[in-house]
Formats: structure tokens, C-alpha cells, sequence
């Protein structure tokens, strides 16, 4: 429901809709998304991503999934990424939405980490925003002008390695 509000306000439609259409709206996205979702197959994984598992899982490193998405465990499942993620945030458990610091608080909690030993990885400003208000690494993906407040920071997905992480980080 966040992001049908984000995006009536950017179209300054926010005030169009009563509460009532604004729920049959974000079932019918929703509807939608389920749909895409189900044909959801690895091929769809985006570039380097499994690599980038693996190199964390054969590193030791520990995971923890934060989507406030209720989809999360589907897509991983459709994805074949569910092995990769042992501990998932039930977005059901949370109180606020990004850029509130709590989901990654949840993340870095299912793994019996402190934040400060956490990175996340957001392609969002407001994502961005969490996982710094949470007190952990960020990582963003996508355009640097938007997430300038990403302490790394990645064009696309292939690039994403522990080796470029580190070397940002230095």
C-alpha cells in the first residue's frame, strides 16, 4: 500500500481515490504481480546475483533476507534462491516501512548479528536510508546520483563481488 501512495502522490493523485478503490488498486497490482511472478524461472535472476551467493555462502557469511515484499518467499522459491536465504523478515512482524531502520534491525537479529556487522543491499533511496539509519553497511544498486547516501555503490548487479565491495569499502 506504501508504494500506491508513493506513486499517486508523484502523480499528485492521492486525493482522487477513497480508501476503498485504493485497496481494490493495490489488490489488482498485486493480482498482477502473483501472475508475472508465477512465471518466474532462474533464467530470470538478475546478473551475477548467484555468483554473488555463492561467493557469500562458500565465504561463511551469514544471510538473512529484509523485504517488507509478502512475495519474498515466492520469488525465492520460483527463483531457486531459497537455500540461500535461511532467515526471512515477516513483514507482518513490522510496525513502519522504509526508510525506518526496523526491517534491517530484524535482519541483522534472525542472524544473531549487531547492525554494525551487516550490510544490505537496496536498488532505493528510502532502502538506502534503512539499512544507514539500522546502522549497517549500505550497498546501492542502480544510479549513483539517486543513491548517493550508499556507502557502496554498484551501476548494475554483475558488478556486485565481495572483491569490489571490499575495495570500495578501503
Amino acid at each position: 500500500m506504501d508504494s500506491l501512495e508513493m506513486l499517486l502522490k508523484a502523480g499528485n493523485l492521492q486525493d482522487h481515490y477513497t480508501d476503498d478503490q485504493k485497496v481494490d488498486l493495490a489488490t489488482e497490482k498485486n493480482t498482477n504481480y502473483l501472475k508475472l511472478v508465477d512465471k518466474m524461472t532462474p533464467a530470470n535472476i538478475l546478473p551475477g546475483i548467484k555468483e554473488f551467493l555463492d561467493e557469500i555462502k562458500d565465504g561463511g557469511y551469514l544471510l538473512s533476507l529484509a523485504s517488507a515484499s509478502k512475495n519474498a518467499p515466492t520469488v525465492l522459491k520460483k527463483l531457486q534462491l531459497t537455500d540461500y536465504f535461511p532467515k526471512i523478515v515477516d513483514p507482518k512482524t513490522l510496525s513502519k516501512g522504509k526508510p525506518d531502520p526496523e526491517i534491517y534491525l530484524k535482519g541483522a537479529e534472525l542472524i544473531n548479528l549487531k547492525p554494525e556487522q551487516c550490510i544490505g543491499v537496496e536498488d532505493a533511496a528510502a532502502g538506502v536510508e534503512s539499512i544507514n539509519a539500522a546502522g549497517e553497511t549500505s550497498i546501492g544498486i542502480g544510479d549513483k546520483t539517486i543513491l548517493k547516501d550508499a556507502d557502496v555503490n554498484f551501476t548494475d548487479t554483475s558488478e556486485m563481488t565481495l572483491a569490489n565491495i571490499k575495495k570500495q569499502m578501503d
